[in-house]
């Protein structure tokens, strides 16, 4: 299945507090339970302004339903076309 990342972009993330950054999270996952198993979040990281997320899903229409459903904003999202790593050098 293919995977993307989401670029979000939300001034101040990287001051986001805990409690903050877990009621995003609950929110994500209670959308992703009812969109169903087809579309899974597996990471996000945070930058002063963006959230960069990672996620697997059938197609790029229904990142983008999430990030509706969410209230998320959804400024790019890129399917990831390789992964590489310290082990591809080799």
């Amino acid at each position: 299945m293919p995977k993307y990342v989401i670029e979000r972009e939300i001034p101040g993330a990287g001051k986001l507090t805990a409690e903050e950054l877990k009621a995003i999270s609950q929110t994500s996952c209670n959308v992703l339970r009812k969109m169903g198993s087809e579309i899974q979040w597996l990471q996000s990281y945070v930058t002063d302004d963006k959230l960069y997320c990672i996620y697997i899903a059938p197609n790029e229409e229904m990142v983008r339903e999430h990030a509706k459903l969410g209230g998320f904003p959804a400024n790019s999202v890129s399917q990831v076309a390789t992964i590489i790593d310290p082990t591809t050098s080799e």
